[in-house]
């Protein structure tokens, strides 16, 4: 190779290699990063809720309050940690309601018995935001007395064995539907939130 060969190549050489190595190096490269996968993106969604306080509340208001905030902290935790599920929540103390309840609008009622001002409860009404018993999906899939969806029909049987299903009705479904106190456990409340997450993607 001739001197000016020569001189031509390393020329080219560091051409090539110099804006490589400087957009390595820029901020503006790394926000040029190709976008996340769409699951990755899914994931992001997150379920918030928010607690409609009175401007000078009682005494029972207050520790009603802080017993919804308990509830309903962890339960939306959990759901966040174990879904891509998102909604917004309204939640309200309303002392009329015999127990609690969820509507698909995004809002949960806490009446004034204490013992519903669990986690447990928290979950099984986020569920209902989300659209068990809700939704006219909970009516195609679930209407018959058995949720027909099958990825949510493979958890269960991958929990509780092949011959397992998922019954509904009254606009809840059991098991892990956490429809009473007696049925709480970790184990449960985490396949719950498996479970409503695998409706969801059946089409709920």
């Amino acid at each position: 190779m001739t001197p000016r060969r020569a001189l031509i190549a390393a020329l080219t050489a560091a051409l090539l290699a110099g804006p490589a190595v400087a957009q390595a190096a820029t901020p503006q490269a790394t926000s040029q990063t190709a976008p996340a996968p769409a699951r990755e993106r899914a994931a992001a969604a997150t379920i918030t809720w928010s607690l409609v306080r009175a401007s000078n509340p009682t005494e029972d208001q207050r520790t009603a309050y802080d017993a919804i905030t308990r509830a309903m902290n962890a339960a939306v935790a959990r759901y966040n940690n174990l879904s891509d599920l998102g909604k917004t929540i309204t939640v309200r103390y309303e002392p009329g309601v015999p127990t609690a309840d969820g509507n698909i609008n995004g809002t949960i009622r806490f009446g004034s018995n204490r013992s519903y001002m669990n986690e447990r409860t928290a979950l099984h009404e986020i569920a209902h935001t989300i659209g068990v018993g809700t939704s006219s999906g909970w009516s195609r899939l679930g209407g018959s007395g058995t949720w027909t969806g099958g990825q949510a029909t493979a958890l269960v049987k991958q929990y509780d064995g092949s011959g397992a299903k998922i019954s509904t009705g009254g606009g809840h479904f059991w098991p892990y539907g956490l429809n009473y106190d007696n049925e709480w456990s970790n184990t449960a409340a985490d396949r719950h939130v498996h479970i409503v997450a695998a409706m969801v993607r059946d089409g709920l």
